[in-house]
């Protein structure tokens, strides 16, 4: 039996991180049938072309994941946010999916989430200290 070296990387490598995402990902297609996360992208430039903000999600296993949205503070409180999960919603519904999944943390964006009809299933207190971290759905009418 060969010996394994379990250690903590100060500096992680890059293609570490990579394998080991393509590693579960590749462990989790052949335990659902073949399926992969199929990502969509949302953004928002200013005329010139410059990235001021956007969404980053992904469908799979029957469900809409959203995993990043971000504005720019100029251009916040002006819809845009609103604008970029109707695109990633009606995408999703395009896809199939009728579940949408997304987190937040207390100083970012609850209020904005319950707003478009997502529901808090999860709340967990002290991520970060003194706030928490909430997982929400909601249900896309098709």
């Amino acid at each position: 039996m060969s010996a394994h070296i379990v250690q903590l990387e100060e500096s992680p490598d890059g293609g570490d991180m990579q394998a080991l995402v393509k590693g579960l990902t590749a462990y989790n297609a052949a335990q659902a049938n073949g399926e992969t996360p199929n990502y969509l992208v949302a953004t928002v430039k200013d005329d010139g072309g410059k990235l001021v903000g956007g969404l980053l999600g992904a469908t799979y296993l029957g469900w809409l994941q959203i995993q990043v949205v971000w504005l720019d503070d100029s251009v916040r409180g002006q819809g845009y946010g609103s604008e970029l999960m109707a695109i990633a919603e009606r995408e999703g519904l395009r896809r199939g999916v009728r579940n949408v999944f997304v987190e937040t943390l207390s100083f970012q964006a609850l209020p904005f989430y319950e707003k478009l009809g997502y529901t808090v299933f999860s709340r967990l207190a002290d991520f970060p200290p003194g706030g928490a971290r909430y997982a929400l759905t909601k249900k896309l009418d098709g």
